[in-house]
């Protein structure tokens, strides 16, 4: 009974926090390009002046992650997305094509719902914060429960700053005790246009099946391909910080290595320099079990867990400076433990002996449950990069730098984004690193530029039904009949004339 209670006040939490949002969107219908930019200038600043504090909230609600890492990415979601969005025309005529005359006007969606996972709960509120304000929407949130008190200080900043530059109060709203009930009652709200929903498979799809419009993240189990001409010393060096960052939260950070076997002894020797511990045949059996206790299933505990903390739920020993474990491997499925998305630094590696059986591995572990998502390739020969470009089922492929936040944009031209779209190959709507771009729609205004000449539609003659003009004369002439059988000669000899005129003239 007592949690019956809490999911009627979290549901009716969220249901006051729609209706504020709803009042203040309509309300910040009105602001110019200006005032919503100013808007989006202090709140990122604000975010990005607690990224430390945020940071180590995170770490401690959570007990996932790294501090100096959940720094960088609140750093990533707030200044970094800003600069990225900063120039975009996001009120009234974004656009004119004066060769074309069409006028393009941009409009919000409304009242967005903004699901956050527990793996980077501040730096992806602060991020959908942002780019709601951005396009004169609202936004309310629903936090992950493990993660409640840091998303919640995370809008919170994000609210404070807002106002103070001159945003309506209830801009943005939260549930500050949420439950699965309200979360999916949130989504489903009459007055909630448009869903940004990064997490898990379930929720990805519980979004999808709301009947609105969702941006959903499909998941991430991203190959890692060290082709034979990589520089191996550089590539391992920035393989193993990537795995390593924030214990591997990141959706997009690498979960096997595919390596060929000509260069798989430099590339080893190169793991263990950066911190690798390769487990023996016993230790990678008693690892199975820590990280999948069932059949494609993840062990929680592990997600965001260091190296060493994670060999010692295994009663494995290993060195105190150990970045990350891995085990030889030459299966994938989900029976497989090394094979699913691990979600911290635990690596599984593949040899190679051909090319072709380098991307057959990748493709295999894609398909597992990564397509549309990432794949990191490290090579110098651009033919090989084209190659994996035009076949890999993927929706973006980092090459030579850190996949994890090379993906987000932080080491490459790729849009800041901590929402990446899996496409089609992933069930997802767009492929693309979702940003402000894709809050707003955009009507469009078209002159005539072309004159059109219609034909007039030619005389119609209506069909004739000779059968019935047939019928019709006979039972004329036979009502000419007598009793007595006589025949009005001079009448048939008429009717009959009609007729044959009738014909000659069709």
């Amino acid at each position: 009974m007592v949690q019956l209670d809490q999911d009627l006040q979290s549901i009716q939490e969220m249901r006051n926090a729609v209706k504020r949002a709803k009042e203040a969107q309509l309300e910040y219908l009105s602001y110019t390009q200006e005032q919503v930019d100013e808007i989006v200038k202090r709140t990122a600043q604000a975010a990005y002046e607690k990224s430390l504090e945020l940071a180590q909230m995170a770490v401690k609600e959570t007990g996932m992650g790294i501090v100096e890492h959940k720094k960088i990415k609140n750093e990533v979601g707030s200044m970094a997305v800003y600069e990225s969005i900063i120039n975009e025309k996001t009120v009234g005529i974004i656009h004119e094509d004066r060769t074309n005359k069409v006028v393009e006007v941009a409009y919000p969606y409304g009242v967005i719902a903004g699901i956050i996972p527990t793996t980077n709960p501040t730096s992806t509120a602060i991020f959908k914060t942002l780019i709601s304000l951005k396009t004169r929407n609202a936004i309310v949130v629903s936090p992950h429960p493990r993660a409640v008190n840091c998303t919640v200080e995370a809008l919170k900043i994000c609210e404070q700053a807002a106002i103070e530059a001159g945003a309506p109060e209830g801009i943005i709203g939260w549930i500050s005790n949420p439950s699965m009930a309200a979360t999916t009652e949130l989504m489903k709200h009459r007055d909630v246009n448009l869903i940004l929903a990064t997490g898990g498979g379930a929720l990805v799809r519980a979004a999808y099946s709301s009947g609105k419009p969702a941006y959903g993240v499909g998941p991430g189990n991203v190959p890692c391909y060290i082709e034979k001409s990589a520089n191996i010393a550089k590539s391992v060096s920035m393989i193993v910080d990537s795995k390593s960052f924030d214990n591997g939260t990141i959706c997009a950070t690498e979960q096997s290595l595919v390596v060929d076997r000509n260069i798989l002894q430099v590339v080893v020797r190169e793991l263990k320099n950066n911190g690798a511990y390769l487990l023996n045949d016993e230790e990678k059996a008693i690892l199975e079990n820590v990280i999948s206790p069932a059949p494609g299933k993840l062990n929680p505990d592990i997600v965001g867990q260091s190296a060493v903390k994670i060999a010692a739920m295994a009663g494995i020993s290993v060195p105190a400076d150990t970045r990350v474990l891995i085990a030889e491997e030459s299966r994938v499925g989900k029976e497989v433990p090394f094979s699913i998305e691990k979600l911290s630094p635990i690596f599984a590696l593949y040899t190679a002996n051909s090319y072709e059986e380098a991307k057959e591995y990748c493709l295999k572990l894609l398909n597992l449950g990564g397509r549309g998502h990432s794949l990191a390739l490290h090579t110098n020969d651009e033919s090989v990069a084209k190659d994996f470009a035009l076949e890999m089922p993927v929706s973006r492929i980092m090459v030579n730098t850190l996949s994890s936040i090379g993906a987000v944009g932080a080491t490459t031209g790729l849009m800041p984004s901590l929402t990446l779209g899996c496409g089609s190959f992933g069930g997802n709507i767009t492929s693309d690193n979702v940003s402000a771009r894709h809050l707003i729609n955009i009507k469009r205004m078209a002159y005539g530029i072309r004159d059109a000449s219609i034909p007039k539609p030619s005389t119609v003659i209506q069909p004739k039904d000779d059968a019935k003009d047939v019928e019709f004369i006979v039972d004329q002439v036979l009502k000419q009949v007598n009793p007595k059988g006589a025949v009005d000669a001079n009448v048939i000899a008429q009717m009959v004339n009609q007729v044959i005129q009738k014909y000659q003239t069709n």
